[in-house]
């Protein structure tokens, strides 16, 4: 899949670190074409001996060695990072952004003129390979360049091509950070279950199991979420009951207006 080039990763963190394991665990990428660099020693040793990958003692070593090189450092470092590194970039050189609210052109005003930049935003379920992924191709970026990134990141999941680098950040509030909020609502689903008697483990599976199986139903049935609620609800039953309070409860208007916030902290930070 990477025909020959070298995949590097600066920062082995939650983001990159669940990429890493989601390549190596799908069997399309092969340990010896991933190398990575991260300031935390202790994370990177636990990478590199989870994984197999090789380390590299500097960012500027990386960049030299790498010919696609996927950024997931805390916002705040990517500026002294694109200065650290931005004379050992080269012409036809791919950088994958994964920094929720850093534009391409951040990296574009910094990197050598002809390197190429892709903005991605990926999830922590790619741990898993059950990852969703948002790229959009920036400048000096070829077909094939894209091609090869989204097989990339579908290796850990689900990829999606965006037109326009100004729905990155509503991509970042909804399934960048969408994550979290389905695990509030499993902790809460489970939280009630314990409460009505369910023991602490029966409950967490059940809840767990209940997201997964609503999650892949619509994912294959290829139904609406409408109609698969109504599929669920017999009037005047238990599951009617139970929406009327979520929605006496504004549970929608919570949603979206989690996705707002989260989309509209990804701009600032960028």
């Amino acid at each position: 899949m990477l025909d020959g080039r070298i995949l590097g990763f600066i920062g082995a963190g939650n983001m990159g670190g669940a990429l890493i394991r989601g390549l190596i665990q799908s069997g399309k990428v092969n340990k010896t074409e991933i190398i990575v660099g991260d300031s935390n020693k202790d994370r990177l040793r636990e990478i590199t001996d989870a994984c197999g990958v090789t380390a590299v003692e500097s960012n500027v070593e990386l960049v030299e060695k790498a010919d696609m090189v996927v950024v997931g450092v805390k916002p705040y470092h990517l500026d002294a990072l694109l200065d650290e590194i931005s004379s050992v970039s080269r012409a036809g050189q791919i950088f994958i952004s994964i920094i929720a609210g850093a534009p391409v052109e951040k990296f574009s005003s910094k990197l050598n003129a002809a390197s190429g930049v892709i903005r991605v935003m990926p999830n922590t379920p790619a741990f898993v390979q059950a990852g969703a992924a948002a790229i959009y191709a920036g400048l000096n970026v070829s077909s094939e360049d894209i091609a090869r990134t989204v097989a990339i990141f579908e290796c850990t999941g689900k990829a999606v091509i965006i037109q326009s680098e100004a729905l990155m950040d509503a991509v970042t509030g909804l399934s960048g950070s969408g994550p979290a909020y389905v695990f509030l609502a499993i902790e809460a689903l489970a939280d009630a279950g314990v409460q009505l008697g369910i023991a602490r483990n029966e409950a967490s599976l059940l809840a767990a199991q209940t997201v997964y199986g609503a999650a892949k139903m619509l994912l294959e049935t290829g139904k609406s979420p409408g109609e698969l609620k109504n599929m669920v609800t017999t009037p005047g039953g238990t599951t009617a009951a139970g929406l009327r309070m979520l929605e006496k409860g504004n549970f929608r208007s919570v949603i979206m207006d989690a996705v707002e916030a989260a989309s509209r902290r990804a701009r600032e930070l960028g």
